[in-house]
Formats: structure tokens, C-alpha cells, sequence
């Protein structure tokens, strides 16, 4: 029986999940089907485990804030001939509740009961709180 594990990343040079979706939305970010996606240098070891329903949790400002399920892991080769993992997304950013993260380098293996939960049905459409006060909410468990 496969079980499932989420990836964790941070998302450089991100201020909001709204900046995190134009990103996305650029050719560059993008399939040639027109999927976000992120590429990485490591590939998965655990492969079975993330396609399996697992999402990769977005750490913006110190905060996971986002997540997105996880599709499918293409390879791509770059213009330096090194073969890297695009790890192909679900277009859909699900906003989650949250979750201080300290900083940390590539990405990480989550495992499901330690991934936030996704905000109630009705606060994924609120106007997302200023970035320092999402992080002051999170520190004391309050998002």
C-alpha cells in the first residue's frame, strides 16, 4: 500500500500567494501543456508517495500560506544538459492555514499530519493579512 507525503519549498522572492500565481502564470513557469511546475535539481525518492495525492506546501515570508497538488514529475533536461525534476503542478492555489516555517535550503518531505490544514470553505476568498501579521498570527497559533 503506497501512503502519501507532501513536498515543502520556499518560495523565493515571493511576498504574497498572489505573486507566487503571476510567477506561475509566466511562460518560463510553465509545461509546454501550459502547467505550472518547479524545477529542481534532486529527484524524489519518494515518487510513489507524492503522486499519490500528495501537494507541495508554499513557505512565503516565513509563513506556509499556499499549497498546490503535486500532478505529476517530468523530467527536464536543461541548456546545461543536466537533468533535473519538474515537479508539475494543479493550477489551483488552496489557500492553508498559517504555519511559521524557518528558512531552509531546496525542499523537504512533509508529512501529511504535519501539513496545515486548508482554510475553511468561505476565508479562501478574504483579502489575505499583511505579511507580518500573518507571520505574529502563526507564531502563536493563532491561523
Amino acid at each position: 500500500m503506497t501512503k502519501t507525503v507532501n513536498l515543502i519549498k520556499l518560495s523565493v522572492g515571493t511576498e504574497t500567494i498572489d505573486d507566487l500565481a503571476a510567477w506561475q502564470s509566466s511562460r518560463r513557469a510553465q509545461t509546454p501543456d501550459g502547467l505550472p511546475r518547479h524545477v529542481t535539481r534532486m529527484w524524489p525518492k519518494r515518487e510513489a508517495e507524492i503522486l499519490n495525492g500528495g501537494s507541495i506546501y508554499w513557505v512565503i515570508k516565513g509563513v506556509v500560506q499556499c499549497r498546490q497538488t503535486v500532478l505529476r514529475l517530468d523530467e527536464y533536461i536543461g541548456t546545461d544538459g543536466i537533468r533535473r525534476c519538474a515537479v508539475v503542478l494543479d493550477p489551483e492555489l488552496v489557500r492553508t492555514q498559517g504555519s511559521v516555517k524557518r528558512p531552509f535550503q531546496g525542499w523537504r518531505y512533509l508529512p501529511v499530519a504535519d501539513a496545515p490544514p486548508d482554510l475553511p470553505k468561505g476565508r479562501e476568498s478574504e483579502e489575505p493579512l499583511p505579511a507580518d501579521l500573518n507571520r505574529a498570527l502563526a507564531e502563536i497559533g493563532v491561523l
